[in-house]
């Protein structure tokens, strides 16, 4: 058998670091060092860092990416149960900064992640951040055979081909409901993923008393009608369901992110 060839080992065990950016791009100097940390995934995107968590992490599995709002700025993803978060990081010089701590350097920012730290946003979700997950991971070289190979459907041309993905877009906490029939008030779990929006009687709870799809949805908006504050409400063509967050903020969040969602569906 003829020896392996190093340099060909060297560029299948480094292959995702050659995805996870654009191969036209040079390395940013600062990159140079983050190279090193094996759970930093340089450009990969929020959608992917979801789909790479939900899929393959566990609850408190973690990753470092580069964050597209401005140089210097980093993102922390983070799996939560069924949800992925998003923290900044931000680099000047050798500091780091995250949440309420800096950290001189690039080591010292390493060793407060050994410890696994506990991160606590404004939703009230605590998460233990256990396991980073790698850059690298290894994978078999198999692939299929093609058996059939036939067109479906004819006259169809390049501008036909449009991709098309729901974006994942994930987030969980506590919100206070307001009843259908009678009119009282109680707090649920609620989880959104994709176009589904889910409440349960309790985190723990395995089964959802109710999914709303939010492709039926027609808006989201603060709510003022209500003897509650931080309120805000969702249509749909047979109800208008009101929540209530524990803070303006954490409602803020909520309404951002289904707006998001509501402006994507009509795109499609």
């Amino acid at each position: 058998m003829s020896p392996q060839n190093p340099c060909a080992m060297g560029d299948v065990e480094r292959g995702w670091d050659r995805h996870s950016r654009s191969s036209s791009d040079e390395v940013p100097e600062e990159d140079n060092e983050l190279a090193t940390l094996g759970w930093y995934h340089y450009n990969l995107s929020r959608h992917a860092a979801e789909a790479l968590l939900l899929s393959n992490g566990s609850d408190g599995s973690y990753l470092l990416r580069q964050s597209h709002e401005k140089p210097n700025q980093y993102a922390l993803s983070v799996r939560a149960q069924d949800s992925v978060k998003h923290f900044h990081v931000e680099r000047i010089g050798t500091l780091y900064r995250f949440g309420f701590n800096e950290f001189a350097d690039l080591k010292e920012f390493v060793n407060h992640f050994a410890n696994q730290p506990l991160l606590g946003s404004e939703t009230g979700t605590l998460v233990v951040l256990k396991v980073p997950y790698p850059r690298v991971v290894a994978e078999p070289s198999i692939y299929e055979s093609v058996r059939v190979h036939t067109a479906m459907q004819t006259g169809r041309t390049e501008e036909d081909l449009v991709p098309n993905a729901p974006s994942l877009g994930t987030k969980e906490g506590y919100l206070t409901k307001q009843g259908g029939r009678v009119k009282t008030w109680k707090t649920r779990w609620f989880t959104l993923h994709r176009n589904e929006l889910k409440y349960y009687k309790d985190k723990s709870a395995t089964e959802p008393i109710r999914t709303l799809y939010l492709t039926e949805c027609t808006g989201v908006q603060f709510d003022y009608s209500q003897e509650r504050v931080n309120c805000f409400c969702l249509v749909f063509p047979e109800r208008t369901f009101y929540l209530c967050a524990k803070t303006g903020a954490e409602a803020d969040e909520w309404i951002k992110i289904l707006r998001w969602k509501l402006s994507h569906n009509k795109k499609r």
